[in-house]
C-alpha cells in the first residue's frame, strides 16, 4: 500500500502592479495549486482576499489546514515611492542640515543637462524639522537635545499632522544616543510610528543614510495598516500560520519587522523571482542563467551565477530617468542585483514628437488595464498588440475567466497606425518588437554591469507575459536556450516558498585593518548578532539554527569608494588581518585589474548576514511520458513580425504534453495563467518536470557543424 503523509500546506502571495499571484503547495505530497487575480491598487487586501478564497476553494483546503507561515512578496513599497503615494511623514535632523534631502550628494547624473531633474524627496522641506544637538565624528556627544527643544519639536510635528517620523542626526551611526533619546520622547508623545537612521541605515555618508530613513518613514503608513488588516483577516478566517515578508535581499522576516523597516521590501517581488530562478538553476544544473520576468507593469532581468543571484548593498529607486544612474533615491538596503524597466503587458504605446513608436514605461496597470480588458482603457498596451497578432487567445485569457475584447484593441491600435501610416497588424508587430528591444537592451546593460557577455546564456522565462516574449528577447540576446517552467506565471510567488529566513545588517566603523581594536569590532558585531537573532526568532527560527556570515566594505586608505568582501561564517569574526588583505586584493584586482602596493587597507562598514534555511519543498510537476507526437488542440493564424504574413500555428495545451514530447516552432502552448510562444526557428522538448526546453535551431545547427 502506498505510503501516505499528512498534508503540509504552504501559501505564498505576490502582489504585482497588475496581477496578484497565489501559490498553494503541499510540502508532503508536492501538489501545487495556483491562481491569480487582478490587483486592486487602491485596496490591495481586496485582491488578496479574493485570490486566497478562490485558491483554497480550488484546492479543497480550509484555512485551518495552513499552519506554516504564509510568505508574502509585494510591490506596494516600490510603487508608493515611484508614484509619490506615500504617507505624510516628518523628518527630524540636526540644526543646519535640514536641506540635505534637497542638496543630495551634489552629483549630477548628466552634467550637460541644464534642466536636470530629480525625484521630489519623499519628505518635503516644510515637513523637515531641526533640533539643537551634536555628536562628534568619533561618537562623543557634544550637545544633548534639551527637554525644551524636544517639547517644541513635538508640537511642530503634531501641528503638521504627520503619520510617521524619520530621525536622522549627524554622526548617529557612530553613537545613536541622541537619536534614541529623540525617538523615545516622540514615541511617548505622538501616536505615530518613528524610525531612526541608527536602526535603518547606520552607515557613513549623510545623504544615503537620510534618504533611506526618509523613504522608510514615508512608507510605514502604507505597509503598516495593510499588514495589520491582513493579519486580522487571516486570524478571523482561521489560518494557523504567521506572515513572513519577502525582503529585497532574498530573505524573509516577520510581518512586524517588515512594518518597522518597509524600505527593506523595496525589491520584494523581483527578489522572489530571482530566488525561484536560483532554485531552477541548481535543479537544472545551470551554472549561469538569466532570469527574465515580465509581468503586467515591469520586466526584470537578473543574472544567476554559480546558482545564486548577486547582491548589492545599495539600490536606486524612483529614478527620474530609468537608465540614468543617480537620478533616483540611493537607498542603502541589501538587494538582489537586477535591472527593472517599465516593460510589461500593460506598457502603453505612443507616437513621440519625432513620429517614432515608443512603448512604456507608462503602464495601464490593473486599473484600467489594457484596452482589451474592457475596463475603460483607451491607449494600446502590449497585451492588446499580442492579441491582434494572434499570440494570445482573447477567449482563453486567464483560462477564460477574463475574456479580452479584440475589437477594442483594434480600434485603439488603429489610431496609432494612422499616425504612423502603417497597417494595424504592422503597428501591433512594431509594438511587440519595440518592447522586446527595450527588454533586451536592459538585460544587456545588466550583463555589462556584471561583467558578463550574455550571448549564449540560457534564459528562464516567467511572469504572466514573460513566456509570450521570451523567444523574441532571446533572439536579440543571441541566446540559444529558453526554459519555460511549469506555473511560470506565478513563479515569483513560488520563489518566496524557497527563500531562507534572512536579514542583512551593517554598521560603519572606519578603521585601518591593521590597526583595528578587535574588542571594539567584536562589540559592534555582538550588537549585529543580537539583532540578527531577534529578527530570526520573530520569524520562528531557533537560535541554534541561525548561521552568521561576515563581510566588510573596504578600500585603500584615502579612496572614496569601497568594495565588499565576504570572509566566512561562524559565531565570531572568522578572518585574520592577513586573510582580509588577501581577500580584498583578490577582489580589487578582479574589478579593477590591478592592486596598489604599500597602501594601507581601511575597513569602513562591517556586515553580518543572519540566515536559516527553510525546510525543503519539492513541487510535484512530474508528467507522464509522451505516448507519441503531441497533438494540437487547434490552430490559429499568428503574425511574428512586421511585413510578414500570418502563419497557421498549432496550439497545444500544456497538460497534454508528456515528458520527451518534441515539436517545432511556430507553436503556442497554453495554460490557464500564461501562454508560451515558440517562434519560428525554435525546437521544444518537454522535460521530466514538465518544463518546456526551447532550443534555437539555427545556432544549434551552426554549432554542430563547427564541432563536426
Amino acid at each position: 500500500m502506498a505510503e501516505t503523509h499528512d498534508p503540509d500546506w504552504r501559501l505564498a502571495v505576490d502582489i504585482g502592479g497588475t496581477f496578484t499571484d497565489f501559490v498553494l503547495l503541499d510540502a508532503a505530497s508536492g501538489r501545487v495549486v495556483v491562481d491569480k487575480t487582478l490587483t486592486t491598487p487602491s485596496a490591495p487586501l481586496d485582491a488578496v482576499r479574493t485570490g486566497v478564497t478562490q485558491l483554497l476553494k480550488k484546492a479543497g483546503v480550509s484555512p485551518s489546514d495552513i499552519t506554516a507561515p504564509i510568505v508574502h512578496a509585494t510591490t506596494l513599497i516600490t510603487n508608493a515611492l515611484i508614484e509619490g503615494k506615500t504617507g505624510r511623514a516628518g523628518l527630524v535632523t540636526t540644526t543646519g542640515f535640514g536641506d540635505t534631502l534637497l542638496i543630495r550628494d551634489e552629483h549630477r547624473y548628466d552634467m550637460y543637462d541644464l534642466q536636470i531633474e530629480f525625484p521630489a524627496p519623499p519628505i518635503p522641506r516644510e515637513l523637515t524639522f531641526e533640533v539643537d544637538e551634536r555628536t562628534g565624528a568619533e561618537g562623543t556627544v557634544l550637545l544633548d537635545p534639551s527637554q525644551e527643544a524636544l517639547d517644541r519639536l513635538t508640537e511642530q510635528l503634531r501641528a503638521a499632522n504627520v503619520e510617521a517620523v524619520a530621525i536622522c542626526l549627524l554622526n548617529s551611526y557612530v553613537n545613536p544616543a541622541n537619536e534614541q533619546r529623540v525617538a523615545a520622547h516622540l514615541r511617548s508623545e505622538l501616536n505615530v510610528p518613528v524610525c531612526i537612521s541608527a536602526e535603518i541605515s547606520p552607515q557613513i555618508r549623510e545623504y544615503p543614510r537620510m534618504i533611506t530613513t526618509a523613504c522608510n518613514a514615508a512608507t510605514m503608513p502604507v505597509i503598516g495598516p495593510y499588514l495589520d488588516d491582513l493579519q486580522k483577516w487571516l486570524a478571523a478566517e482561521g489560518f494557523g500560520g504567521s506572515v513572513l515578508m519577502m525582503l529585497s535581499n532574498g530573505g524573509v522576516v516577520s510581518a512586524d519587522d517588515a512594518a518597522r523597516g518597509p524600505i527593506r521590501l523595496v525589491e520584494s517581488g523581483p527578489a522572489a523571482g530571482a530566488l525561484a530562478g536560483s532554485w531552477f538553476a541548481r535543479r537544472l544544473g545551470e551554472d549561469r542563467l538569466l532570469c527574465f520576468d515580465m509581468g503586467g507593469t515591469t520586466a526584470k532581468a537578473c543574472l544567476i551565477e554559480h546558482g545564486e543571484p548577486e547582491l548589492t548593498n545599495t539600490f536606486e529607486v524612483a529614478r527620474a530617468y530609468r537608465f540614468k544612474k543617480g537620478s533616483g533615491f540611493p537607498v542603502s538596503v541589501p538587494s538582489v542585483d537586477l535591472v527593472e524597466i517599465g516593460a510589461g503587458g500593460g506598457s502603453l504605446a505612443r507616437v513621440d514628437q519625432f513620429g517614432l513608436l515608443k512603448v512604456g514605461p507608462e503602464s495601464a496597470g490593473a486599473d484600467p488595464g489594457p484596452v482589451s480588458y474592457g475596463n475603460g482603457g483607451t491607449i494600446t498596451a502590449v497585451t492588446d498588440a499580442d492579441v491582434l497578432l494572434g499570440l494570445l487567445d482573447p477567449a482563453a485569457f486567464l483560462g477564460g475567466d477574463m475574456p479580452l475584447d479584440a475589437s477594442l484593441a483594434e480600434s485603439a491600435t488603429g489610431e496609432i497606425a494612422a499616425q504612423l501610416d502603417l497597417s494595424m497588424i504592422d503597428t501591433a508587430a512594431g509594438i511587440h518588437e519595440v518592447v522586446n528591444q527595450n527588454m533586451a537592451a536592459a538585460a544587456r546593460m545588466h550583463g555589462v554591469e556584471m561583467g558578463v557577455d550574455l550571448r549564449g546564456v540560457s534564459v528562464i522565462a516567467f511572469g504572466g507575459a514573460g513566456p509570450v516574449h521570451a523567444c523574441g528577447v532571446a533572439d536579440l540576446l543571441e541566446s540559444d536556450r529558453v526554459i519555460f517552467p511549469v506555473n511560470a506565471s506565478v513563479l515569483s510567488a513560488f520563489g518566496t516558498l524557497v527563500s531562507p529566513v534572512r536579514i542583512d545588517l551593517a554598521r560603519s566603523l572606519p578603521r585601518l585593518i591593521d590597526g583595528i581594536d578587535e574588542a571594539e569590532r567584536d562589540a559592534l558585531l555582538d550588537e549585529l548578532r543580537n539583532e540578527g537573532r531577534r529578527v530570526l526568532s520573530a520569524a520562528g527560527v531557533p537560535d541554534e539554527d541561525v548561521v552568521f556570515r561576515y563581510g566588510v566594505d573596504a578600500r585603500y586608505a584615502g579612496q572614496g569608494n569601497e568594495i565588499t568582501i565576504w570572509v566566512g561564517e561562524g559565531e565570531q569574526w572568522p578572518a585574520t588581518s592577513d586573510q582580509i588583505h588577501e581577500a580584498f586584493e583578490t577582489e580589487y584586482k578582479r574589478i579593477y585589474g590591478m592592486t596598489i602596493p604599500d597602501v594601507a587597507i581601511e575597513g569602513i562598514t562591517w556586515r553580518l548576514s543572519a540566515s536559516a534555511t527553510t525546510s525543503a519543498v519539492e513541487p510535484d510537476h512530474a508528467v507522464d511520458d509522451a505516448t507519441g507526437a503531441p497533438v494540437p488542440r487547434g490552430h490559429r493564424p499568428m503574425v511574428f513580425g512586421r511585413g510578414q504574413n500570418p502563419i497557421d500555428t498549432p496550439v497545444y495545451s500544456r497538460p497534454d504534453l508528456g515528458t520527451g514530447a518534441t515539436f517545432s516552432g511556430p507553436a503556442v502552448v497554453e495554460e490557464r495563467e500564461t501562454t508560451s510562444v515558440i517562434r519560428p526557428g525554435w525546437n521544444v522538448e518537454v522535460a521530466p518536470d514538465g518544463s518546456l526546453i526551447a532550443s534555437r535551431v539555427e545556432r544549434a545547427t551552426s554549432t554542430e557543424s563547427e564541432t563536426a
